[in-house]
Order: structure tokens, then C-alpha cells, then sequence
């Protein structure tokens, strides 16, 4: 089965009911987690984008503190949990500002944290790109908010 484009579907939406799109909406939620994440984006925090972020950042600190840092093998894969899934969180927001906020947070977190970054090739790879991925969303965004944030970017 081939899937219809965007420009499809948006027409194909135009002509049905308030209803319809709502049973649409609710069975889309049904099938992956990541639908349904969306959705509760979209419903519920797409307008308080603050606390989205503040939310983003609490999550952050819980998973850094959880994890096992007795082996950098294990601390490599806690770090790619929680990157993986601030991925997933940036891409719901869309927001450049929101990503750069919550980048920087991680980065912060991951040098408070203790891990040995430079001892392991791997999670020194995934810090620089991490701070380059930074700095790539930061020249998105207006000069005024990108000096603001330039600074903190300096101090990692």
C-alpha cells in the first residue's frame, strides 16, 4: 500500500467533519507511542512551551542521576537512551529556541554529572556533536537570543 502525500491528506481533511477527524486523531493514537506523544503535544503542551521545556529538563536530571556510571559502557548507553529520546522531543516541538534550550541543558548536565567524557572515544564523539548540533540551532535563531545563548555554549 502506498501512502498518500501531506498535500493529499490535507485536502483529503478539508472535507471531513469535526468528528471524523477526532475518531482519525483517536485511532492514529491507537498504534505507535510516538503518535500518541504527539498528540499529547499538540493537545496539551504545544501552548505552555515553557513547561514543556521545564518538564524536558526535570526528565533530563532524573535519567542523568539514574545513570550507572561504574562502567563507561554503561554510562555510553544512558547517554544514548536520553539523547535518543530528547530527539523525539525536539522534533514534536519544532521550535528552535526549545532545542537549544534543552541542548544545552544536556550538555550541562552531562559535564556536572561526573562521567569521565574524554576517557570514552564514543561519549567524547556524541559531547562534540551534541555542542555542534548546539551551535547549529543557535544560528537559527534571532542575534539577540543567539548572544545569550552563546555564552552558556562558551562555558562547556
Amino acid at each position: 500500500m502506498k501512502a498518500a502525500t501531506l498535500s493529499e491528506i490535507k485536502k483529503e481533511l478539508k472535507h471531513r467533519d469535526a468528528e471524523e477527524i477526532m475518531q482519525i486523531c483517536l485511532r492514529l493514537g491507537r498504534f505507535k507511542k510516538d503518535n500518541k506523544e504527539l498528540l499529547t503535544y499538540l493537545l496539551f503542551d504545544a501552548s505552555d512551551e515553557e513547561g514543556y521545556i521545564s518538564s524536558i529538563k526535570y526528565e533530563i536530571d532524573d535519567l542523568i542521576e539514574e545513570i550507572n556510571t561504574s562502567h563507561l559502557y554503561y554510562a555510553k548507553k544512558g547517554l544514548q537512551k536520553i539523547n535518543r529520546n530528547l530527539n523525539k522531543y525536539i522534533r514534536y516541538s519544532g521550535n528552535k529556541q526549545t532545542e537549544v534550550e534543552v541542548l544545552l541543558h544536556f550538555a550541562r548536565s552531562i559535564k556536572d554529572s561526573g562521567i569521565a567524557i574524554h576517557r570514552s572515544s564514543v561519549i567524547s564523539n556524541m559531547y562534540d556533536r551534541l555542542l555542534t548540533k548546539i551551535e547549529k540551532a543557535l544560528s537559527s535563531l534571532h542575534e539577540d537570543i543567539q548572544a545569550d545563548y552563546k555564552y552558556e555554549l562558551e562555558q562547556l
